[in-house]
């Protein structure tokens, strides 16, 4: 096999951490190879080193055969590199032209030849199998078509090694299908495709091979055909995982909480939630599916009280919550597990002891008064520190020295403990490995167990689906349908999230 990347001995230590601790990485032409591992365990970073972002501290790089050195993403690029990153780096008010030769445009003359910009961005996509119109302006996209934008931006800079960064994260089944025909496509023309992911199911339906990383250390490196989801995971984590999510039939009480004709702004000021209602009850887990962008993140600050709401009403256990401030909705018994642990969920530069009663502060077992009880603050922090296996030296340290999934253990600790009568819980496992997804799902379910109203959203339809009772689906700031969780196959909320209907044959055809 033809090597077109070799990674020799590569390390890279941050302070106080080895992010990559002498790691072997080889790309063959024509394969695609997922570099696979829990959050924290360093892919990015061996990726980021290879595009040029970081430099390593010892190790060489080779591209077909040379050692070649890498300071730039220029030096990336010209190397025949690219990359696309988890979040997309596109000019919004652009067209897909505009945005895809950006910087490396055609001229007649002095002046950007746009009509051969269109030309040439045409061909690309057809060659390679992509729909996309290159007069469409980027804000009015899908964010699957946005992907597929990035990718043709590398194309069309000449790369003939394309490293994806969690290219999942953020489509819809349909989509990541999609991506599957685009990578194969990719591969007939004779590129090359890395994928990081922690996703196994799509390891195993779009690789050729997998290397495995875990703390910064490669601990193998295993052909796709002649591996399983349970192998890989172990592999990953380091034990045994159980991926499948353990819950007893639901048994739903009282109403908790009850949204009515609820009309929310985003912070365009455009209608992001409109006219939307929903009830969940005590002991039920509801979950919320969708596109991200569809009003999810606006719904759940309205409730939390994070944004105003235009009109409507919000009530937890029959009271109004819509004028009440932050700190009363939590007394009111609401936790918020916020979709951005590092803006919403953790003050950063404070240690993890501070963080572990943020918005208990003025509990009376926490404080006298206007005096802190730091020996009872410590005693509580090491106390979520065990219980939920938070992975830290000690309590002292400030929150940004842990990984994301540590710090997510942290926050879901926090939550949890404060007895809540409504949990809201968004993306409570965004950028986590299996064994701490395995976990906090464990910990969800015991929650709803234990009688709580939890209001879930994911934009992982495999987590929606596992934890659910029933599910809702946003699309454009609706729910467009609410269904039983043991109706729910990926293809009939696939269609919904799209903005589809639920069509009849579907529901046919599936049952044929």
């Amino acid at each position: 096999m033809d090597k077109v990347v070799e990674m020799r001995n590569i390390t890279k230590i941050f302070p106080g951490i080895i992010a990559n601790d002498d790691v072997n990485f080889e790309l063959n032409k024509s394969e695609t190879h997922v570099l696979l591992g829990e959050n924290g365990a360093g892919k990015t970073t061996l990726m980021n080193i290879l595009y040029g972002l970081y430099k390593q501290e010892k190790g060489d790089i080779l591209i077909n055969g040379k050692i070649v050195n890498i300071n730039s993403p220029k030096d990336a690029i010209n190397n025949g590199i690219g990359m696309v990153h988890q979040h997309f780096m596109l000019v919004n008010n652009y067209t897909v032209a505009e945005n895809i030769v950006l910087g490396k445009e055609p001229k007649k003359g002095i002046f950007v030849d746009m009509k051969k910009a269109i030309e040439d961005v045409r061909e690309l996509s057809q060659k390679y199998g992509f729909n996309v119109n290159p007069n469409d302006v980027i804000e009015d996209i899908s964010v699957g078509q946005q992907q597929k934008v990035e990718i043709l931006k590398s194309l069309y800079r000449g790369a003939e090694i394309l490293i994806l960064d969690e290219p999942t994260a953020v489509l819809t089944p349909q989509e990541i299908q999609e991506l599957g025909v685009i990578i194969d496509n990719l591969k007939k023309q004779g590129k090359s495709v890395i994928l990081i992911t922690h996703k196994l199911k799509e390891v195993m339906s779009m690789s050729d091979r997998v290397t495995i990383i875990r703390r910064g250390k490669v601990t193998g490196i295993v052909n796709t055909k002649e591996t399983n989801i349970d192998e890989l995971a172990e592999l990953m984590v380091g034990r045994k995982v159980n991926l499948k999510v353990e819950r007893a039939e639901a048994h739903p009480g009282e109403v908790v909480l009850e949204i009515d004709k609820l009309n929310v702004r985003d912070h365009r000021d455009l209608p992001a939630v409109k006219e939307l209602s929903l009830q969940v009850r005590s002991g039920e887990i509801l979950g919320i599916a969708g596109v991200d962008g569809n009003g999810q993140t606006e719904l759940l600050e309205a409730i939390t009280g994070l944004r105003k709401t235009e009109s409507g009403s919000i009530k937890v256990n029959g009271e109004e919550i819509i004028n009440q401030s932050v700190e009363q909705r939590i007394n009111d018994g609401i936790s918020h597990i916020p979709e951005d642990r590092q803006k919403r969920g953790l003050v950063l530069k404070f240690s993890l002891l501070e963080n572990s009663i943020l918005g208990m502060h003025k509990n009376k077992k926490f404080s006298k008064g206007i005096v802190m009880d730091y020996k009872a603050i410590r005693q509580h922090c090491k106390e979520l520190i065990e219980e939920f296996d938070v992975r830290t030296p000690n309590e002292n340290v400030m929150a940004s020295a842990l990984s994301g999934g540590n710090q997510q253990k942290l926050i879901v600790a926090r939550e949890i403990v404060r007895n809540p009568k409504l949990m809201i819980v968004a993306q409570p496992t965004r950028g986590l490995d299996v064994g701490a997804i395995e976990y906090i799902h464990k910990r969800i379910v015991q929650e709803r167990d234990k009688g709580k109203a939890v209001l879930l959203s994911s934009l992982e339809l495999d987590e929606v689906m596992a934890l659910s009772d029933r599910i809702a689906v946003m699309y454009d700031g609706k729910i467009v349908d609410i269904i039983d969780s043991k109706d729910a196959t990926e293809q009939k909320l696939g269609i919904l999230m799209a903005g589809g209907k639920a069509e009849k044959e579907v529901i046919d055809n599936e049952q044929n």
